[in-house]
């Protein structure tokens, strides 16, 4: 049995951010931050595509953080439309690293799920200016290009979408990628929350964690 613990509550600009925690069956060999959907519309830690990114990654050996944003389980706060979540999230890495100290110097990758896209867009924008430790990846799925700002990201992050999805167009999602030469992964037939496609998911998210995190850990 394993002895970390399975939830953490770190500290946001608006009272505890709640945290559950996936370990990788063996010592982490980096860490993820995995953001979930719209809070007003039932998102929560435990939406099934963030659990599936949460699995990608303890498969890949990383610990898979993802928070409750405000207003939503045990987190404090209400919700406020992308800007004090992304505040809140600038916040959890220090925390989490004094926490945990072994991850110290670890590849850290960002990912978020259509709300939680557009967050962890606004904290890679930000992420050097606040002292955030260098993301080997950063992951984009469902974003919500057409109800919220998504930050341009860097060259290499995977941005992943479903061809069907009815919440956010596949057409804005390619208007917003085309400014940037960003590639768009897209998953045939797929809805927005990914109904019957998990798997298909889960792969896409491994094959690019293959990719990004050989140079950074062994």
């Amino acid at each position: 049995m394993s002895v970390h613990p399975d939830t953490l509550a770190l500290n946001g600009h608006a009272g505890a951010v709640d945290c559950a925690l996936d370990w990788p069956a063996q010592a982490p060999r980096g860490w993820a931050l995995l953001l979930h959907p719209h809070p007003l519309y039932g998102g929560a830690r435990g939406n099934k595509v963030v659990t599936t990114l949460a699995r990608a990654c303890t498969l890949a050996g990383l610990l898979a953080v993802r928070p409750d944003f405000r207003g939503v389980g045990r987190s404090g706060g209400t919700y406020d439309e992308g800007r004090g979540e992304a505040d809140d999230m600038l916040g959890l890495p220090a925390q989490l690293l004094e926490r945990f100290p072994e991850l110290q110097g670890l590849p850290f990758v960002l990912g978020g799920f259509s709300f939680g896209s557009a967050v962890a867009s606004q904290v890679e924008a930000r992420a050097d200016q606040a002292g955030l430790p260098p993301r080997v990846g950063v992951m984009l799925v469902g974003a919500a290009v057409e109800r919220f700002e998504v930050a341009r990201v860097p060259p290499d992050t995977l941005v992943v979408h479903g061809e069907q999805d009815d919440t956010i167009a596949l057409a804005s999602v390619l208007d917003w990628a085309r400014p940037q030469d960003q590639p768009v992964v897209v998953i045939p037939d797929a809805s927005h929350f990914f109904h019957g496609k998990l798997v298909p998911l889960r792969r896409v998210v491994e094959n690019y964690l293959r990719l990004v995190l050989p140079a950074h850990a062994g």
